[in-house]
């Protein structure tokens, strides 16, 4: 990995940003956790959640709100002073896209946090926005191949179904995984930094998405405060929301950084895709909530909330420095070999499983975020 000659010039702005979002999203944080409160949006304890008091949800809207603050703020100012050179693949209505779907997507949450929607119409928004980004432009249209040089080229109606299968797919991850406090959170902020990283480098050389990913990582570190264990305020489907559709579309402007986000994100992507597959081979819904999940299983182990939640950061920490040391074909390779290892790693641990980590509850939903 090495960084562009330029990178010292962009560093100011860098900082600048990571820091404006990171302190506007710690002083939001304790005010949407009062609005929350009034509006009743409280996650309660019980057998299946971690939580042994109610704990206000909904912390997502101040790390919306701090990232769509000092993007729009940046990319004003970039505008006047031409400091960053924005890229050349990258168009207006991408950018609009990215900012306007991340608002629209913490808006859908919201209502979700509010008002408890059935898993049918939150995937229908998820779907909406997919589209909505898709339709901007925002479409994966090469994959690195693991097998061999090159690219595979994708076309058509494949670029649209991956794209959009990777859009929803992320949400998802992202919903899935959080289930601890901070968790979630923690895994959003080493991908958001770990792509503004290699945005950076030579390979890339994006320096403009870059300080976008930076500002959503100090948006989210702002919010982190609030939300380690013991957590004050859960992000609940507002953050779910906005984190996953806006790390998704970062990963696709510009050069697209797909296989990056892959392998950093592999722990939640594995998660969830190991999840589904055993609902479903159990006859369930692969949104019915459940003990079944990663995290679970290392507090099942013995470990406590919070070196659990450590030890899935150390987990993504160290893949993503994998995703920076190795090529794109290396890092799509690496998530393959991952999805075996993950894959056995849970048969392990589920193999003298009586079944109650997969007991059903008396409804289909996803459980509400926690993290």
């Amino acid at each position: 990995m090495k960084l562009i000659s330029t990178f010292g010039d962009f560093l100011p702005m860098l900082l600048a940003a990571f820091v404006a979002a990171a302190l506007l999203s710690l002083v939001l944080t304790p005010l949407v956790r009062r609005v929350a409160i009034r509006l009743g949006n409280i996650d309660q304890p019980d057998a299946r959640r971690v939580n042994a008091a109610p704990i206000p949800r909904g912390g997502g809207v101040a790390v919306a709100i701090a990232f769509l603050v000092v993007a729009i703020g940046g990319i004003a100012i970039n505008s006047q002073t031409g400091t960053v050179p924005v890229p050349l693949s990258l168009q207006p209505s991408e950018l609009f896209a990215l900012l306007a779907g991340g608002a629209v997507a913490t808006v859908l949450g919201v209502l979700d946090d509010t008002f408890q929607l059935r898993a049918r119409w939150q995937l229908l928004g998820q779907l909406a926005l997919a589209a909505f980004a898709v339709a901007a432009g925002i479409v994966i249209n090469d994959l690195n191949n693991p097998f061999g040089p090159g690219q595979i080229e994708l076309g058509g109606m494949y670029a649209v179904g991956f794209s959009m299968l990777w859009i929803v797919g992320m949400i998802n991850s992202i919903n899935f995984i959080d289930g601890l406090d901070g968790l979630s959170s923690g895994i959003a902020l080493i991908a958001a930094a770990t792509l503004g990283l290699i945005s950076l480098t030579t390979a890339v050389g994006q320096p403009f998405i870059g300080i976008l990913c930076f500002a959503l990582a100090g948006s989210l570190l702002g919010f982190l405060r609030w939300n380690f264990h013991p957590a004050s305020i859960f992000i609940g489907t507002s953050g779910v929301m906005f984190v996953g559709y806006t790390l998704a579309v970062l990963s696709i402007l510009g050069t697209a950084k797909v296989a990056v986000a892959l392998l950093v994100l592999g722990v939640p992507i594995l998660d969830t895709f190991w999840i589904i597959v055993r609902r479903l081979a159990a006859g369930r819904s692969p949104f019915t909530p459940d003990r079944g999940h990663i995290h679970h299983r290392l507090l099942d182990m013995g470990l406590s909330h919070s070196q659990t939640v450590l030890v899935i950061y150390a987990i993504c920490l160290g893949l993503a420095v994998l995703s920076l040391v190795l090529s794109g074909s290396g890092q799509v390779a690496a998530f393959l070999g991952l999805a075996v290892l993950f894959g056995f790693g849970l048969f392990l641990l589920t193999r003298g499983d009586s079944g109650e980590a997969l007991e059903a509850e008396t409804y289909e939903e996803p459980a509400p975020p926690k993290g």
